[in-house]
């Protein structure tokens, strides 16, 4: 499958506006194309919820909750200095924890270059990016040089815990380079003392009515497929495991409720990756 960053704008349009609107992010990363896109869906919407299904919406918000809980976390343990999103577009989540917590931590926003260019600017007229909140290009499908992951990574504190996310990313991707990309990420976090992998994932033994009918939204919504890449939970971590994480848990957003993420929805259909290492010798 290829990934550009056509099949990338209508996400992060969609996603900012519903952000937005449920009071998670600021206005300058709301635009007037997301509201268009979150009012055309409202009628599959209302469809997946007679079914018995969540909203897109409801996704979104527990997908997004379920990863900044588990990110704060390894913050809160002193784990986790450094953040480098992976096709940020126009998330919030670097905005929040960047006001958040100072200097206790580098976030790194990246993306394609039109997408880095447009939330560069929103958040200058923030007023939020300082040498602690970044925003710069990186291509998730390279291995090597400017703009790889790798190259990025180079750039901070290799004393400090390293987290990557990748919130709505894999579904764009063909199983393949899904897990060329995790071997990447494994061997970046291990050159950290602690590294965190963070995303969520599509699994298939999740398929009545209401994720069909949910998954053919999405479709629409991403102008293209929605990859299915594991049977199950285990299995996605298993293949985390094989490519180099020392552990690796797959759980339903609302699965984390005990750990202070309240359920909902959303939370039912949710399946978040939480995957980590320790530095090689």
């Amino acid at each position: 499958m290829i990934f550009t960053r056509d099949r990338i704008g209508p996400t992060a349009h969609y996603t900012g506006y519903v952000w937005a609107r449920n009071g998670l992010s600021h206005s300058e990363l709301a635009t007037a194309e997301g509201r268009i896109l979150f009012d055309s869906l409202q009628p599959t919407m209302l469809a997946s919820r007679g079914l018995g299904g969540p909203t897109l919406e409801e996704y979104l918000l527990a997908r997004h909750r379920a990863i900044d809980a588990a990110l704060s976390r390894g913050i809160e343990a002193g784990e986790i200095g450094q953040v480098i999103e992976i096709a940020a577009g126009l998330s919030p989540r670097g905005w929040r924890f960047a006001s958040r917590y100072g200097n206790r931590i580098t976030y790194v926003e990246t993306d394609l270059p039109a997408m880095v260019a447009r939330k560069r600017d929103a958040l200058e007229r923030i007023g939020a990016l300082d040498e602690h909140h970044l925003v710069v290009e990186l291509d998730a499908l390279k291995a090597v040089g400017p703009a790889s992951l790798r190259e990025v990574a180079s750039g901070l504190d290799p004393d400090r815990g390293l987290a990557i996310i990748t919130e709505g990313l894999l579904n764009y991707l063909g199983t393949d380079l899904v897990v060329d990309m995790w071997e990447r990420f494994a061997a970046v976090l291990k050159r950290f003392p602690h590294g965190l992998y963070l995303s969520d994932v599509h699994l298939r033994d999740l398929q009545p009515a209401y994720v069909r009918v949910f998954r053919t939204a999405l479709a629409v919504f991403v102008r293209g497929e929605v990859t299915l890449h594991f049977d199950s939970a285990r299995q996605a971590a298993g293949q985390l495991a094989a490519c180099g994480f020392d552990h690796a848990e797959v759980l339903r957003a609302s699965e984390l409720g005990e750990r202070g993420l309240p359920p909902d929805d959303g939370g039912r259909l949710v399946h978040i990756i939480e995957a980590s290492t320790s530095r090689s010798q």
